[in-house]
């Protein structure tokens, strides 16, 4: 490759199979090729319309090697800067130039990491249920897949519909497992709505982890997400009700924008807590890092600044202690989880990893060698990212508008979720 190979062309692809991605397909001129995932979940126009009105026009002709030089350049030069659809732009930027040098070089991703630092990532699925005994088929289910540690959620006596739950009958009233935004029906597509009552979910959560560790024993690592629906002072209710099941983590417990709110909840219980998957840059994190006030980063690749800033932030958490625990809904492409793959294998401070798989027809689009198996992940050694973009099979599956549910209270008040 030499010391110098400049970019040819940089492409936005948008598909939707099954939901919408949204891909930068960059191409030098020795005819190489690196992806990034830029998909943002309900607004994946914004970032398309950000990398291809604004920062492709940048990219031609620039040095395809010089990956921390283009980072700081597209970050810096555009002085509005952070938020996710400026981060979201980047990452696809710098994913595509890690797995162009990779390639480059014959190498899988992680070995210009620093290699790898252990067989395989551990990953948790998603089990879920309306009820008890509905959750603890799902366990039964994930557990026969493979999975070797189970996030839980359930529907709550009196809520209809609650989001991160399989059977939810909002949007439709089909199943979700892999948590899509929900697509509408007419001429104008709006979010669904979701009822909401705290009081009835703080009730009926310890009670669920009560009846799953009846049945599954002490063992089996168990996650839970509060999706900011808490509090500060609910969540640290919580997180002391569930310490005699002994939780992996519970996350996302409370809105992560006021960082010093984790004071209060980590003050209350031992209960180790995750937040971070809205979070998209350092910054959002140095409280939390620097007191300690949290044991897992929970950003994902995609909306964090890509592969070069995610580095840095997981650096920077092992200086406390803190772990990873990289968010990998299927709102993250393949392309997006196998970034996250090779981050998991190389860094020395790795937790978890989260994994939903991909539908059929995404995996007809992307076509991936990252692997599950007896519970564990692994981005292959195929050279780069180990996932290149069927350009036919996207055509496909064009974009269709879909947006993430609404919570509303009793009183019809707009409620986190």
């Amino acid at each position: 490759m030499g010391y110098a190979v400049r970019i040819e062309s940089a492409e936005v692809v948008i598909t939707s199979p099954g939901r919408n991605f949204v891909t930068l397909r960059i191409v030098t001129e020795d005819g190489v090729t690196g992806l990034g995932d830029a998909t943002l979940n309900g607004r994946e126009l914004a970032v398309a319309s950000y990398l291809r009105d604004h920062v492709v026009p940048l990219l031609l002709d620039r040095d395809a090697s010089r990956i921390e030089d283009t980072w700081q350049y597209l970050y810096r030069g555009a002085y509005w800067r952070r938020g996710p659809v400026t981060m979201a732009a980047i990452a696809a930027v710098d994913t595509a130039l890690w797995d162009i040098k990779a390639k480059a070089a014959g190498m899988p991703l992680y070995q210009l990491l620093g290699g790898a630092s252990r067989s395989g990532a551990l990953a948790y699925g998603h089990a879920s249920g309306r009820d008890v005994p509905e959750l603890l088929d799902s366990i039964r289910a994930h557990l026969a897949q493979g999975y070797r540690a189970i996030r839980v959620q359930t529907g709550i006596p009196g809520l209809a519909s609650v989001y991160g739950v399989a059977s939810s009958s909002a949007g439709g009233g089909e199943r979700y497992d892999y948590e899509p935004a929900r697509r509408g029906s007419g001429p104008r597509v709006l979010p669904a709505e979701e009822s909401w009552d705290t009081r009835a979910y703080l009730r009926h959560v310890p009670t669920v982890f009560e009846a799953v560790r009846q049945e599954f024993g002490p063992e089996l690592p168990l996650l839970h997400d509060g999706h900011h629906r808490m509090t500060p002072i609910q969540a640290a209710r919580l997180g002391k009700a569930l310490e005699p099941y002994d939780l992996f983590w519970l996350e996302d417990a409370t809105p992560g924008e006021d960082q010093t709110a984790l004071r209060l909840i980590r003050q209350h219980t031992t209960t180790p807590l995750a937040i971070g998957e809205v979070f998209n840059h350092v910054h959002d994190y140095t409280t939390l890092l620097s007191e300690r006030l949290i044991d897992y980063v929970r950003s994902a690749v995609t909306h964090t600044g890509g592969v070069t800033a995610m580095r840095k932030l997981l650096d920077l958490a092992a200086v406390y202690g803190i772990k990873s625990g990289i968010h990998g809904p299927t709102d993250i492409s393949p392309v997006g989880m196998a970034a996250a793959l090779h981050l998991d294998l190389a860094i020395h401070n790795f937790g978890i990893q989260e994994y939903m798989p991909h539908t059929a027809d995404t995996l007809e689009v992307f076509r991936t060698s990252f692997r599950f198996e007896d519970g564990l992940l692994h981005p292959s050694d195929t050279p780069g990212l180990g996932v290149e973009l069927d350009t036919e099979a996207a055509g496909r599956f064009p974009y269709q508008p879909a947006y993430l549910p609404v919570n509303r209270l009793a009183d019809g008040t707009v409620h986190d979720w």
